[in-house]
């Protein structure tokens, strides 16, 4: 009976909200249903206190540059911070395995077009001591190659300055890069791999920080800078490392060689130069060691006799020579003191004695 009671319920109640679903999606008599339109608010009465604010980025996304970084195997852990460091700081730049070491540069240029990127960060490691950065155009071109040294971190440097994550970067440059061809070319690849794009997804509309390009001593120096609101003053964030310029070539990573640094000396000849010079020091003591040898070992000449030296030396006297034809009288051996006074005023005794006699 109670299951019963319980259907019946439940039909009547699914009966009524069918009957309540067809009123309200039923026209009305007079003709189709209009939007209530809430009253205009007048002039007199204040503005709400709470709105909802519009969104950030109203903008679209159009330049879609995307940068692929990535290195081959052999690196060390500096290398890899470097680069965790440069994806944190590029909302704009994608990562992949790394490459192997047998496999040529050329398949680089298919990576990007299987990822989607047109730009590329590469970083390739030999003799697990020097680090080499590729920075190309893919897949038409140019590419740059760089010996990368003074690499340090974002967790090594431990600065006090600080950014939003995602945010846009300016871009400075030394005025050197206006005055030369090549470092011209050089500004355009860097404008294009390192800025964030407009409306990028994942980036943040705020400026906060700036990216530099110092030429000095023939290398490219980069540092990364905050930008203080109070006074616009720059504090050091960090990554900081140094680009020494090797060659810039018309394809991506290949192709004719547009330019060759005069100033570039490879890491190899560098280590020679410096055991070269260690060796030649080394050389200098043994040579001076033997000269050493020679001098201790060669015959002394001997100096002839100089006549002035006799000129200050006086003739001692002659003294004449005494010959005892007596002898000596012995001394008696007394081994106590006293003894030897008490003998000693005896024979003065005897001696005034003597003496009062006569």
């Amino acid at each position: 009976m109670a299951c019963g009671r319980m259907a019946a319920k439940r039909k009547r109640g699914a009966a009524a909200a069918g009957q309540a679903k067809r009123a309200r999606s039923a026209p009305s008599a007079g003709g189709p249903r209009e939007r209530s339109v809430p009253p205009q608010e007048n002039s007199s009465v204040p503005p709400q206190e709470y709105s909802i604010p519009p969104p950030v980025s109203q903008g679209k996304w159009k330049n879609k540059e995307r940068v692929l970084i990535f290195s081959s195997r052999g690196i060390n852990f500096r290398t890899r911070h470097l680069m965790q460091d440069l994806r944190t700081l590029m909302p704009h730049s994608k990562a992949d395995t790394k490459m192997d070491r047998k496999d040529q540069l050329f398949v680089i240029n298919e990576v990007c077009e299987m990822k989607n990127c047109n730009k590329c960060i590469f970083f390739e490691a030999k003799k697990k001591q020097d680090l080499y950065m590729w920075l190309s155009n893919t897949p038409q071109g140019p590419s740059a190659k760089f010996l990368v040294q003074n690499v340090h971190t974002l967790a090594e440097l431990k600065m006090t300055g600080n950014c939003l994550r995602g945010s846009r970067p300016l871009l400075s440059f030394d005025p050197v890069f206006d005055r030369e061809p090549h470092y011209a070319l050089l500004k355009e690849l860097f404008i294009q791999i390192f800025s964030t794009p407009y409306y990028h997804p994942k980036s943040q509309p705020f400026v906060d920080h700036v990216f530099t390009f110092t030429v000095t001593d023939e290398r490219i120096w980069f540092r990364n800078y905050q930008i203080i609101e109070e006074d616009a003053s720059l504090v050091e964030i960090g990554p900081r490392f140094v680009l020494n310029l090797i060659k810039i070539f018309q394809g991506s990573f290949g192709g004719p060689t547009l330019y060759e640094n005069p100033h570039y000396q490879s890491p190899n000849m560098h280590r020679r130069l410096i055991r070269l010079s260690v060796a030649a020091k080394f050389r200098e003591k043994q040579q001076v060691k033997e000269v050493q040898k020679l001098k201790k070992k060669g015959t002394k000449v001997l100096v002839k006799e100089d006549p002035t030296e006799v000129v200050f030396e006086t003739p001692a006297e002659e003294k004449p020579v005494e010959i005892q034809l007596v002898k000596p009288e012995s001394k008696p051996i007394v081994k106590d003191k006293k003894k030897l006074r008490k003998i000693q005023r005896k024979k003065q005794k005897k001696l005034f004695r003597t003496e009062g006699s006569t």
